[in-house]
């Protein structure tokens, strides 16, 4: 079973040549809100966590994956975090990168080749997600991905003076 090509894109690992990309994401302030970063990352750290980034997910506990159409531009990425064997588990994160890519279907596929890579490949019991209280874009597409709203974590995370609740999702696989 291909797990990683889907209808209208692709996963693949980091590469060396995805520095400038990478640099890009990790040092746009907008996003800095759904990575809780507050600081900017050199090119010498992107570039040394790229030559490590062939590392197995068992050693490192996290697998990003970049999302790719398939004329080979970099879409955006999709994380598998906390990864932990013994129970099974790992958070998922996702971002499309330019504005104008997103609400095309992209991020859907994304997920669902993800949900599919972890349950063939990772033997996953469950998936989770955390998502902003006002991220309405990735509630709809992690609830129409099958994952349910399980928690509130109560002011949560400060953003910009203000505290926002932040939402727990959670997909069991069924075996």
């Amino acid at each position: 079973m291909v797990t990683l090509k889907g209808d209208h894109i692709y996963l693949r690992a980091l590469e060396p040549e995805d520095l400038d990309f990478v640099y890009c994401i990790e040092n746009d302030e907008q996003i800095w809100e759904i990575s809780s970063t507050q600081t900017p990352y050199s090119r010498f750290l992107i570039k040394q966590y790229l030559e490590n980034s062939h590392k197995d997910i068992y050693e490192v506990k996290q697998l990003r994956l970049v999302i790719c159409s398939y004329d080979h531009n970099p879409l955006g990425l999709i994380d598998l975090f906390d990864f932990n064997p013994t129970h099974n588990r790992a958070g998922v994160g996702i971002l499309i990168t330019e504005k104008g890519n997103r609400g095309k279907g992209y991020g859907t596929e994304a997920l669902e080749l993800v949900v599919n890579y972890g349950k063939t490949h990772l033997h996953l019991h469950q998936l989770y997600a955390n998502i902003s209280e006002d991220n309405a874009p990735s509630i709809t597409l992690f609830e129409n991905q099958g994952f349910c709203k399980v928690g509130v974590k109560k002011q949560w995370n400060l953003v910009k003076d203000i505290y926002k609740d932040e939402f727990l999702y959670q997909l069991i696989y069924v075996h």
